[in-house]
């Protein structure tokens, strides 16, 4: 079943006249595409969120009700407040039943619990792609795509042209393109090579550099030059005790004469 929107022409423009309908709980929007003219719209922000939450409203063909008249048309941009769950502004196309349609669609994966890499070799699944680009009618869209991880195993990896894609629905690759679209890898050597590479940090850490072994040398070098001093003290005190003894002596002689 068809997702229904609705919304009203506005006709005020420009950044302030959108700021007001903002205020208002209103969201702007355009309508563009097909043999028609661009509208602008207005949509309620509250039932617009809403529908965000929904998968199939960024993947699907909508039905927008303005003023009664119904058009069918996918949803091709919202812009986001940068900080605030505040929807900016919206863009529709419309679309045609004798058209291809370029879209992005969810891929939703099944039967990893019951692939040999994670229920006989205790590995995870890692999940680079969760989206597709495809070509196909309006009638031929798909709400998403399924990816079967059945019979995947530990070091091997599902890609885009492995997929088996439903009736009327084709891949928007270039013709070399066939990226990963999920793997399955062991937790446990991914923590050996981190435990590897920590015990090579501590290991380069022991070791000290020219910069810190300097000071030490530094040190001892400071270290002789004091026993040094401390030699020629000891020289220096012991000849003050030579001159002063015969002093001590004269001294003597004159007293008891």
């Amino acid at each position: 079943m068809a997702i229904e929107i609705s919304a009203r022409k506005r006709e005020a423009q420009g950044t302030g006249a959108s700021r007001r309908l903002r205020h208002m709980g209103l969201v702007p929007a355009i309508l563009y595409g097909g043999d028609k003219e661009p509208v602008r719209l207005e949509i309620d922000h509250q039932a617009l969120v809403l529908n965000l939450r929904n998968e199939r409203f960024h993947a699907s063909i909508l039905t927008l009700d303005v003023g009664g008249a119904k058009e069918q048309v996918l949803l091709r941009s919202v812009n986001m407040h940068p900080f605030k769950l505040q929807v900016q502004h919206v863009d529709f196309q419309r679309v045609s039943k004798d058209k291809k349609i370029h879209m992005k669609v969810p891929l939703h994966f099944a039967n990893a619990e019951k692939s040999p890499g994670v229920k006989e070799q205790g590995g995870v699944v890692n999940h680079v792609l969760n989206e597709l680009d495809i070509v196909c009618f309006p009638d031929d869209l798909p709400e998403f795509v399924e990816v079967d991880l059945g019979q995947l195993s530990v070091g091997k990896s599902m890609h885009v042209r492995e997929l088996t894609l439903p009736k009327g629905v084709e891949l928007s690759l270039h013709k070399d393109e066939n990226p990963v679209v999920a793997t399955v890898v062991v937790p446990q050597l991914v923590t050996e090579d981190e435990e590897k590479a920590a015990e090579a940090v501590v290991s380069a850490a022991d070791v000290p550099t020219t910069e810190q072994a300097a000071p030490a040398k530094e040190g001892e070098a400071a270290a002789e030059g004091d026993k040094a001093g401390a030699k020629a003290g000891d020289k220096a005190a012991g000849g003050d005790k030579a001159a002063a003894k015969p002093a001590a002596d004269k001294g003597e002689k004159k007293d008891k004469k």
